[in-house]
């Protein structure tokens, strides 16, 4: 049995909040400037150029990307060897957000309640998802994620009968109407199967892989590289100004459903697809 106190847990939350907001993973970097070299349109290809010198203006200065710094969302991995010493852990990962929106002047975000809407100040709580998995470390995974696009996501309970096609459908649908308002280049989360709740679970995690790695599932893996092509045939373009960079990915996470239904979630993200993680 392993001992991890929660003031370590603490201290990497705050540095992994600011990191998350002030630097894209080197994936979405490579990818938006992948974008900038393949784009024909002229202006949208000076909108790629302007997020690249964007992004390098917040690395360098140490300023946010985007002036949304996101709701904080964790998919934690806990080992089952692992004793967590200290404090309840959903309390010692919203002190880490606390302090990392605080010490980062990071935008606060978050209202404690959804109808009356009064600022918590501190961008907490975060939403936090655990899962059990052998061993002795603890896996950390910081999402934060702005609301522009996240307000442009749907879900969709298809019937067994929708099959493939009534999945890309719904894809494809999903985008067109957010149109520009998911700030694309976008990155699309899909999450097929499960049920109701766990497909939107499964979006939102899909954003999290690296954009360069597609499905290890084969005819999954066909479907991300469809979408994608059918997407960026859209003529939405960076900012919604036309091009054929509407998305940067098209990820895909699956899981068992059960007979009588097929649930699918588009999770859309817009370039700022933020995250980080860490092993303590």
């Amino acid at each position: 049995m392993r001992n991890l106190h929660t003031d370590e847990i603490i201290k990497n939350v705050r540095e992994m909040c600011i990191e998350a907001n002030m630097q894209l993973a080197p994936d979405m970097t490579e990818a938006i400037h992948n974008g900038y070299m393949n784009e024909t349109g002229e202006l949208a290809k000076q909108i790629l150029s302007q997020l690249e010198q964007n992004m390098d203006i917040a690395k360098d200065e140490q300023i946010p990307i985007c002036q949304d710094t996101g709701m904080a969302v964790f998919f934690v991995k806990i080992g089952q060897d692992l004793h967590i010493e200290g404090m309840n852990l959903t309390d010692a990962i919203n002190e880490g957000v606390r302090q990392g929106y605080e010490d980062g002047y990071l935008r606060k975000s978050v209202v404690g309640d959804p109808l009356l809407r009064k600022n918590t100040k501190d961008n907490t709580p975060a939403i936090i998802h655990y899962d059990i998995v052998p061993g002795d470390r603890l896996e950390i995974l910081v999402a934060p994620k702005g609301f522009g696009s996240e307000n442009m996501s749907k879900l969709y309970m298809l019937k067994p009968a929708d099959g493939t096609e009534g999945v890309k459908n719904a894809i494809l649908q999903a985008v067109s109407e957010a149109g520009p308002n998911a700030c694309p280049p976008v990155v699309v989360g899909v999450g097929i199967g499960g049920d109701f709740e766990l497909a939107a679970e499964l979006a939102k995690k899909a954003l999290t892989r690296n954009v360069n790695e597609g499905s290890p599932i084969p005819h999954i893996r066909e479907i991300e590289i469809e979408m994608l092509d059918r997407i960026n045939h859209l003529g939405i373009g960076p900012g919604g100004l036309g091009g054929r960079t509407t998305a940067l990915a098209v990820n895909i996470e699956t899981y068992a459903t059960h007979i009588a239904g097929l649930p699918v979630a588009v999770n859309m993200c817009c370039h700022v697809n933020r995250h980080v993680k860490r092993i303590l």
